[in-house]
């Protein structure tokens, strides 16, 4: 079965950190980019981050640049979104997708990818 299965999220105090994991089966991660995408309690969608096929380019959402850190192990077939300093509107579920990709580039954007995962609830409260 083809599928993106996210873990790490949590709860967690304000200031805290998490990293969150993005694992694939069933295919290899080398030829996707991809993006992590977040939803909060009765808000749309929002783009977090995206990584190259290759991990050579990174994007971040302007308001969360400097507390998120996207990264990608190939070998290990995962990708991870490092969080610190976590605020309380940071609370959402976190969704990775992949989407099939040479560019060298990645722009954050909510699709369209081809697999998503289940998503992982991130909870920030004191």
């Amino acid at each position: 079965q083809l599928q993106l299965v996210e873990s790490g999220g949590g709860l967690v105090q304000p200031g805290g950190s998490l990293r969150l994991s993005c694992a694939a089966s069933g295919f290899t991660l080398d030829y996707y980019a991809i993006g992590w995408v977040r939803q909060a309690p009765g808000k749309e969608r929002e783009g977090v981050s995206c990584i190259s096929s290759s991990g050579g380019s990174t994007n971040y959402a302007d308001s969360l640049k400097g507390r998120f850190t996207i990264s990608r192990d190939n070998a290990m077939n995962r990708v991870y979104l490092q969080i610190n300093t976590l605020k309380p509107e940071d609370t959402a579920v976190y969704y990775c997708a992949a989407a099939y990709s040479f560019d060298s580039m990645c722009s954050i954007t909510l699709g369209p990818y081809d697999y998503w995962g289940q998503g992982t609830q991130v909870t920030v409260s004191s």
